[in-house]
């Protein structure tokens, strides 16, 4: 069986790839340099923009299953450069659901906690999204596209990922706050942000599980925890043996000239727990597991 990643140097990606491989026959979309030489995984350096080279290459793969996991993903830079947001989270989630629906191939979408306004929190899968920033709004878009395509598509809206950098470098916030606490450097966490943060490997597993399995639709994949990201700072530094007074509290809707964020993007994991064999962890279960899967490496 074989499995296409896009995003394959993203931090979920190297997840799903780490515990995929033997699995899978895996083949990964990347713009950069091939971040893992191991046999039965395949890297595939190409620009999602390039419609054309695109669909030569799915057709030469021929893919079982497709995990969608590239995307523009920074909030303020979507916010700022719209048109580019628009092309990469928006058209190309349609290219590659227009090939997949051609092939009758499942695909798995990655989206995110942050389409909801943040005004109730809690979330389940059939709350309407209502997206305040334009990172959220492409996503919706998107969400709508993969769901319209085929009845076997899978929509993961993905939680607040936290972890540590599994396969390559990844944007990780975990990561960059250890560097930070260890140099006793004061690290900000909004506590006007409130999330259920999920762990990477929990995540990677997740996905991998809708790639093989026959769940269509909707899920919401997050932790058991819901806290808000100033809390979530002083529970990592007291599991990591730092100070408190190193977690600053901060106010993300308060910071001039950025996008605006969802305040209780919460969302509520109970199908996840009924669907899924992949157990959806607390937030210190799942920092646990996330450390010690790469001290294992």
């Amino acid at each position: 069986m074989k499995l296409l990643i896009t995003g394959f140097n993203g931090f979920v990606a190297g997840s799903i790839i780490a515990q995929a491989k033997g699995d899978w026959e895996i083949h990964g979309i990347g713009r950069t340099e091939n971040p893992i030489d191991e046999p039965g995984i395949y890297y595939h350096s190409l620009d999602l923009l390039d419609s054309e080279s695109f669909n030569a290459l799915f057709k030469e793969i021929a893919p079982d299953a497709v995990i969608h996991a590239a995307a523009m993903a920074n909030i303020d830079i979507c916010q700022a450069n719209q048109e580019q947001a628009e092309q990469t989270n928006v058209e190309v989630t349609k290219m590659i659901a227009k090939a997949c629906q051609e092939h009758d191939v499942k695909m798995v979408f990655c989206s995110t906690d942050t389409i909801f306004d943040g005004l109730k929190g809690d979330y389940i899968e059939s709350d309407k999204p209502n997206g305040i920033n334009y990172y959220a709004q492409t996503k919706i878009r998107a969400e709508e596209i993969v769901l319209s395509a085929s009845p076997k598509n899978a929509v993961g809206r993905l939680a607040l990922v936290m972890g540590i950098p599994v396969i390559g470098k990844g944007n990780s916030f975990l990561a960059d706050t250890i560097s930070k606490l260890e140099q006793g450097i004061q690290v900000p966490f909004p506590e006007n942000e409130i999330r259920t943060p999920i762990d990477v490997i929990t995540l990677g597993a997740a996905l991998k599980e809708l790639a093989g399995n026959q769940f269509g639709g909707i899920i919401h994949l997050g932790g058991s925890t819901k806290i808000n990201r100033y809390e979530m700072g002083l529970v990592i530094a007291k599991a990591l043996g730092y100070s408190s007074e190193l977690i600053l509290s901060t106010n993300s809707n308060a910071m001039p000239g950025r996008a605006p964020r969802a305040e209780d993007a919460s969302m509520d994991n109970s199908l996840a727990k009924r669907i899924l064999k992949t157990p959806m962890l607390t937030l210190a279960e799942g920092l646990t597991l996330t450390l010690n899967f790469n001290a294992k490496k």
